[in-house]
């Protein structure tokens, strides 16, 4: 062992307390420790990478909310499309206030500095996407409030120097591993450890907020950054968590095929259309008034049908067409310019001038850690079924409020980091007041998690193996999870393959525990970082696997070609997945704060 290993294996742990730990640093999570910093609480935001490089930076579309200044709207719109375009799962409580606080959500983002795009009257300009109503005199709402297609990338950048100048503290590239949690089920802050020389920190906080993103890493194919690997839902499972509605992952329409990097729905929103292998406009088959701006799942569908029934285009029939060449050079160089460069980069393709083609691809998770509209992690207890977790809050994609339910509409998901960010934030600033001093926490539960953060160290070759059970390697699993995923709960399901899925997911988390690191360095060893997100991922598919076993009807992304049916009846409820009891279930919140429900109806577009 180097000197240096040797030395740092004695170091002693450093110790930290704050009001609030934020671990991520994408939207949901700067929206919040704003909100915090702004009330003078001490805030650290643990994030594994610089905070600019979180994954809201890749949100391209847009950012609902019915401002109006395109076509007449308001917010009962906006939420009634949000109720259907989930298929009728998610929460009609959280969908109200989500849909509510959306203007007032953007005209925040202008003052902190968001360049958004502009129309000729001076107004924030607004796209149409899909999902969104047509009953204004024929009219596709235009609803999305855009800056060009980099829209996540002006809002993360926008929110970072504003935490900059409200001097929020940042932990820059160092790995959250395990939440710390006292006998009375109240959350204490976690341990985490930098990735730079593996020094392990304990940050002790009265309260802590995950807002780790989703886990699209867990396909083959995904319009998601390799940072996105569950961390948040990985933490919370080990925690005692149950995960909510895992089964219903989002495949976005037009990914790349074969590559996955998104193209955005504003391309639609902004006239684009698919075509098949016959040159037919494909979606006027499946969604004969919305067409190209039906809602996701919908068009993935769609496209998945054209491609198994012999209609695709290419050589191997593979993939369908997008279409943007008709609206010209100038169109597309002022609103999708960041699409035009992605084209000509990786498929040598202007699409001023050549079609692009597409295939669905993993791209949002619907499900994840289950809160109220205040922010806070809620669990089933005895006779409620939604009990909060002192202490521990979730925002963002990692969370599950349920705004999305079933199917997430294209522009919600830069709102709902947003919103619910902020009403976090808002919940903390009031519990803060009633819990003014930190909790004691019992040094066994800290040397529980440390020796859990050490576990990899010295583990590779220099271990003594005398047992037969061969050595996993990190890569390896991390494949044929992504292989398993892809193959076995993509955008259609049945009995067989689901099954089948399970299986191998059991298997591989067994596996897991057999993973040895050969790297033994303390300077950026990315081979520890990779292992504690395979975990990670392995939490975040066993709920999946299972959830999606178990739901027997088609809805929303969760689409079953032996269940083609939605079954109100036995199924308008939320399923819950954890270690320690399986899978249980819960009811949705149907009543919405102060407007009537919306009652299920058949969805079509």
């Amino acid at each position: 062992m180097s000197s240096h290993n040797a030395s740092h294996k004695n170091q002693p742990i450093e110790r930290r307390q704050f009001d609030t730990l934020i671990i991520g640093a994408g939207g949901g999570g700067l929206r919040a420790s704003l909100q915090l910093a702004e009330a003078d609480l001490s805030v650290a935001v643990v994030s594994k990478v610089f905070p600019t490089r979180s994954h809201t930076v890749a949100a391209q579309g847009g950012m609902n909310a019915a401002l109006a200044n395109v076509l007449p709207d308001n917010w009962h719109w906006h939420m009634f499309d949000t109720v259907k375009g989930s298929d009728y799962l998610g929460d009609q409580d959280a969908i109200e206030y989500m849909c509510r606080a959306a203007p007032k959500a953007v005209y925040e983002l202008e003052h902190f500095g968001v360049p958004f795009s502009r129309l000729d009257n001076g107004k924030i300009y607004q796209r149409a996407f899909g999902g969104q109503s047509q009953d204004f005199g024929g009219d596709q709402a235009a609803r999305t409030c855009a800056a060009a297609d980099r829209t996540g990338h002006a809002i993360l950048h926008s929110l970072y120097q504003q935490n900059i100048r409200a001097k929020t503290h940042f932990f820059d590239e160092y790995f959250a591993v395990d939440l710390l949690k006292d006998d009375e089920g109240h959350v204490l802050g976690a341990v985490i450890f930098n990735i730079h020389d593996g020094q392990i920190v304990v940050i002790e906080a009265k309260t802590t907020l995950l807002a780790t993103g989703g886990a699209g890493q867990l396909y083959k194919t995904t319009t998601n950054a390799l940072i996105n690997t569950g961390d948040g839902l990985g933490m919370a499972m080990r925690a005692g968590i149950p995960l909510q509605d895992m089964e219903f992952f989002q495949f976005h329409p037009t990914g790349i095929a074969g590559r996955g990097m998104l193209i955005t729905e504003g391309a639609r929103g902004e006239g684009g259309y698919l075509v098949n292998g016959d040159g037919e406009r494909l979606m006027e088959r499946y969604a004969p008034k919305s067409k190209d701006l039906a809602s996701r799942d919908v068009v993935s569908r769609a496209i998945a049908v054209e491609v198994r029934e012999g209609r695709g285009c290419g050589p191997n029939k593979d993939h369908v067409m997008l279409k943007l060449d008709h609206l010209g050079e100038e169109v597309i160089q002022k609103r999708l310019p960041g699409i035009r460069q992605t084209c000509i980069t990786f498929l040598g393709i202007d699409p001023a001038e050549a079609p692009i083609p597409v295939y669905p691809t993993a791209h949002y998770t619907m499900g994840g850690i289950p809160t109220n509209r205040y922010g806070q992690v809620v669990v089933p207890v005895k006779d409620t079924p939604e009990e909060p977790v002192q202490g521990l809050y979730a925002a963002g994609e990692c969370a599950c409020v349920s705004v999305h339910g079933a199917n997430r509409l294209g522009g919600n998901s830069l709102l709902d980091i947003l919103v619910f960010g902020r009403a976090a934030a808002n919940h903390i600033i009031d519990y803060l007041k009633e819990n003014k001093y930190h909790r004691v926490i019992d040094e066994k539960i800290i040397n529980k998690v440390v020796e859990n953060v050490k576990r990899y160290d010295l583990n590779g070759k220099q271990s003594n193996n005398p047992s037969a059970v061969p050595i996993e390697k990190v890569a390896t699993l991390r494949k044929e999870l992504k292989q398993v995923m892809e193959d076995h709960c993509s955008v259609f399901r049945n009995e067989e393959i689901l099954k089948e899925g399970v299986e191998k997911v059991e298997q591989l988390v067994q596996r897991m525990k057999n993973v040895k690191i050969d790297d033994q360095s303390f300077t950026f060893n990315t081979a520890k970082v990779e292992a504690f997100e395979l975990e990670n991922l392995m939490a975040c598919a066993l709920a999946t696997m299972h959830c999606a076993y178990a739901r027997k009807e088609s809805r929303g992304a969760h689409s079953r070609t032996d269940f083609t049916e939605r079954d109100d009846k036995s199924w308008m409820r939320h399923s819950l997945y954890s270690y320690e009891n399986g899978l249980d279930y819960k009811p949705v919140r149907t009543k919405p704060m102060s407007v009537e429900s919306f009652p299920p109806k058949p969805r079509v577009y």
